[in-house]
C-alpha cells in the first residue's frame, strides 16, 4: 500500500527530480551519448523523447503518444501524461522543467517514487536531445494551464512561463536537430515506424501515432498529403510474435504466453514454433532491445531446455534417441522457435560491448521459474501440440548429427583436413586479419578481373558460381553439403561444432579477414545473389554483421564521357548531374558518350580497382542490424516460401534503396 501511494499522481513534483550531473560535454562528444552522429544517432533523438512518454505510460498515466515529422524536418512528440513538473526545484532554485531540459541525468526516472521502472538505456534523456538541437520548444499542459520554455543549443531563452489555459494534460516537445553536428538531419518514416511498432507491442494498450507532414517526401512514394500510421496492440507480445512469424508456416497456431511477476520483476513472454530451422529469440529490458542477451535470456533458455527435456524423458523419447547414439542438446529445443521475452527491472545493470546485455543475476531465476511453470502447464494441457514440438526437437537433433557427419565427410575429401582453403580463393599476403578483407565475387569472369585488379597485400578474392543455397528454406546441416557455402565458411576461417553439443553457434577465433565484401552485378540477379549471401551470414554468422564486418560493394552503373572528361556514375542521379553539367541534360544531346555497365565482367581489372575496390575511392554499404526483430521478420519474408508479401515488399522498396559512402 505504501508503494502504491508513492506512485500517486500528486507526489510527482519538483522534489521528484534528482540532479546527477551537468550537460556540458554533450555537444562536444555527442557520440558518447547517442551512439553516433549519423542516421542512427539522429533517430535516437526521437527515441529519447518518446521514452519519457513511455515512462508515463508504464506508470499508468499516459495512453496516447503522437510523433510528428514536420514539414521543416523538425520532430514533435506529444503525450497525454501528467506533464513534466514546473514548480520550483528546491536544490537548483529554478523550475523543475528547466532542470529536466538542461541538466544531464536529471529526471523522475532516478526517483523510484516517481517511476518503478523506466525506458531508455543510460538515462541521458531529453536534455541530451536539447543540447544537440539548434532549437527546442517545450510545452507542459498541467493543472489547467499551459507552460512553455524555449531553448537554443540547450540554453534557455527565457524562464518557464505560463502562456495560456488548457483542458489537456501532458507534455509537448518540438526540436530541430543541429545540422552542424549531424551528418544527416533527414528523418526516415520507416525507421521511426519500426521502433514505434515495437514499443506498441511491448506496451499493450498504448496508442502511438506517427505522422509525416513532408509533402515532397510523401509524394516520392505516391502519397498525397500527410502519411500517418497508428500502432496499437491489445495482445502485446502475443501480437508481436505473430507479427514476426507471419511469413513462416506455424507448427501449430497457438501462442504460448505468460504475463506475470516474480521477485518484484514483471515478466512477459510469447512463444511460437514454426516449421523453419532457425532460432528467432528477441529479448527486451524496460523496452530496450538487449541484442547481446543477458540473464533474462539465459533464464528463458534454461527453462525451455529443462521443461522440454523432462517431457521427452517422461515420454521415453530420449531413451529411443540414445539407442541411435543421438543426444538432444539445448539448441535442438529452440530450432523453429520464435519468441519474445520482455522484463521490467527497477535498477537494470547493463554490460557487454554495446551495453545491451543484462547483468542482474536475480532476473535469471525469476524468468526461469515463470517460463518453466507456464510451459509445463501448456504441455500438460495440450498433448497434441506437445508431441509436435518434441517431434520437431527430435528432427533437429537428428539433423545436427547429420551435419557433423557432413562436415567430417568434407574434411575427409579435403587433403588438408580442416586447415585447407578453397582452391578458388586468391588469398592475400598479409596474415594480420585486422588489415585484410575478402571479396565474395559473383561469377568467374568478374572474379578473374578482381584477382588482377586487387591489391594482393590485403585483398583476397573468392569467386562463386551461380546462386548459393537459400539457407532460409533448408535444414541447417544442408548448407554444409553445398560447395559454395562451404567455400565461404572455410575461406573466412569460421568454424562450427567445436563443443560436445555440436553447436550451431559459429566460432570466430580463427577469422581471417576483418571485412567481408559482397561484390555482385548491379541487376536483379546480382541483388538476389547478394541477398542469398546476406541470409547466410544473418542465419549462420550473425556476429559478423553485429560487429560491422559485412559490406556490399557498389560498382558504378555508367561511365559518362565528354571529350577528355570522364566520370563514373553510381546511380541515375549522378548520371543526370553529368548530363546537366556537360551537356543539355539529355543523353542524345551535347555529344556525350554513356557506357552502361550491365555486369562486373564488363570492366577490366583497372576499372574494377578504380571504381569498386580501391579503399580511397570506392563506395561500400555496411550491412547492419538496427532492429534484430524487424530484420528477422524481413529475411524470413524475403527468403521464405510465401510469395505475396515478398512481391509487395520489393515493389514498395526497390526504387528507394540508398547507398552510403
Amino acid at each position: 500500500m505504501e508503494e502504491e501511494n508513492l506512485m500517486g499522481g500528486n507526489n510527482y513534483t519538483a522534489n521528484s527530480i534528482q540532479v546527477l550531473e551537468g550537460l556540458e560535454a554533450v555537444r562536444k562528444r555527442p557520440a558518447m551519448y547517442i551512439g553516433d552522429i549519423s542516421e542512427k544517432g539522429l533517430h535516437h533523438l526521437v527515441y529519447e523523447v518518446v521514452d519519457n512518454s513511455i515512462d508515463e505510460a508504464l506508470a499508468g498515466f499516459c495512453t496516447h503518444i503522437e510523433v510528428t515529422i514536420n514539414e521543416d524536418n523538425s520532430i514533435t512528440v506529444q503525450d497525454n501524461g501528467r506533464g513534466i513538473p514546473v514548480d520550483m526545484h528546491e536544490k537548483e532554485q529554478r523550475s523543475a522543467l528547466e532542470v529536466v531540459m538542461t541538466v544531464l541525468h536529471a529526471g523522475g526516472k532516478f526517483d523510484k517514487g516517481s517511476y518503478k521502472v523506466s525506458g531508455g538505456l543510460h538515462g541521458v534523456g531529453v536534455s541530451c536531445v536539447n543540447g544537440l538541437s539548434t532549437k527546442m520548444i517545450t510545452q507542459v499542459f498541467r493543472d489547467g494551464k499551459t507552460y512553455q520554455q524555449e531553448y537554443r543549443q540547450g540554453k534557455p531563452q527565457y524562464n518557464v512561463k505560463e502562456v495560456g489555459t488548457t483542458t489537456l494534460h501532458g507534455t509537448r516537445q518540438q526540436f530541430w536537430p543541429d545540422k552542424t553536428i549531424f551528418i544527416t538531419t533527414t528523418y526516415k518514416f520507416d525507421i521511426l515506424a519500426n521502433r514505434m511498432r515495437e514499443l506498441a507491442f511491448l506496451n499493450a494498450g498504448i496508442t502511438i501515432t506517427l505522422t509525416d507532414k513532408r509533402k515532397d517526401v510523401n509524394a516520392e512514394i505516391g502519397i498525397e498529403g500527410d502519411r500517418t500510421e497508428k500502432f496499437y496492440s491489445q495482445g502485446g507480445l502475443k501480437d508481436f510474435v505473430r507479427y514476426l512469424d507471419k511469413s513462416r508456416t506455424h507448427l501449430f497456431d497457438d501462442v504460448i504466453y505468460l504475463n506475470t511477476e516474480r521477485q518484484g520483476t514483471p515478466i512477459e513472454a510469447a512463444i511460437m514454433y514454426n516449421t523453419g530451422f532457425s532460432e528467432n529469440l528477441h529479448s527486451y529490458v524496460n523496452n530496450i532491445n538487449t541484442i547481446e542477451g543477458g540473464t533474462h535470456l539465459a533464464g528463458f533458455r534454461q527453462a525451455l531446455t529443462r521443461v522440454l527435456k523432462r517431457y521427452a524423458d517422461d515420454n521415453k523419447i530420449t531413451e529411443k534417441l540414445e539407442k541411435q547414439k543421438i543426444e538432444i542438446s539445448g539448441e535442438d529445443f529452440r530450432e523453429g522457435l520464435t519468441a519474445v521475452i520482455s522484463v521490467k527491472v527497477a535498477e537494470p545493470q547493463f554490460e557487454g560491448q554495446t551495453k545491451t546485455k543484462l547483468g542482474n543475476s536475480e532476473v535469471s531465476g525469476a524468468v526461469n521459474s515463470a517460463v518453466g511453470e507456464a510451459l509445463t502447464n501448456y504441455l500438460e494441457e495440450h498433448p497434441k501440440e506437445a508431441k509436435m514440438i518434441i517431434d520437431k526437437v527430435v528432427l533437429a537433433a537428428t539433423a545436427r548429427v547429420a551435419a557433423r557427419k557432413a562436415r567430417e565427410n568434407v574434411q575427409r575429401k579435403n587433403p588438408m583436413t580442416g586447415g585447407g582453403l578453397p582452391g578458388k580463393l586468391a588469398d592475400c599476403s598479409d596474415r594480420d586479419p585486422a588489415k585484410c578483407e575478402m571479396f565474395i565475387v559473383e561469377g568467374d569472369s568478374a572474379g578473374g578481373s578482381a584477382k588482377q585488379g586487387r591489391d594482393r597485400h590485403f585483398q583476397a578474392i573468392l569467386p562463386i558460381r551461380g546462386k548459393i543455397f537459400n539457407v532460409e528454406r533448408v535444414m541447417w546441416h544442408k548448407a554444409f553439403e553445398h560447395e559454395e557455402v562451404n567455400n565461404i565458411i572455410q575461406a573466412l576461417g569460421v568454424r562450427f561444432g567445436l563443443n560436445p553439443e555440436d553447436t550451431k553457434e559459429a566460432n570466430y577465433d580463427k577469422l581471417r579477414y576483418y571485412k567481408t565484401i559482397i561484390m555482385a552485378d548491379a541487376d536483379v540477379d546480382g541483388a538476389h545473389i547478394a541477398t542469398l549471401i546476406m541470409t547466410l551470414f544473418f542465419r549462420y554468422m550473425p556476429q559478423l554483421i553485429k560487429d560491422g564486418r559485412l559490406f556490399i560493394a557498389n560498382p558504378p552503373l555508367y561511365k559518362c564521357t565528354k571529350g577528355k572528361i570522364s566520370e563514373y556514375c553510381y546511380d541515375d542521379v549522378a548520371k543526370q548531374k553529368f548530363l546537366d553539367t556537360y551537356g543539355d541534360g539529355t543523353e542524345t544531346g551535347g555529344n556525350i558518350r554513356i557506357q552502361r555497365y550491365k555486369g562486373l565482367g564488363e570492366m577490366n581489372p583497372t576499372q574494377l580497382w578504380e571504381t569498386t575496390m580501391n579503399p580511397a575511392s570506392r563506395l561500400l554499404t555496411q550491412v547492419t542490424i538496427e532492429d534484430a526483430a524487424e530484420a528477422d521478420m524481413t529475411f524470413s519474408m524475403l527468403m521464405g516460401e510465401d510469395v505475396a508479401p515478398r512481391r509487395e515488399f520489393i515493389e514498395r522498396n526497390a526504387t528507394y534503396a540508398t547507398i552510403d559512402a
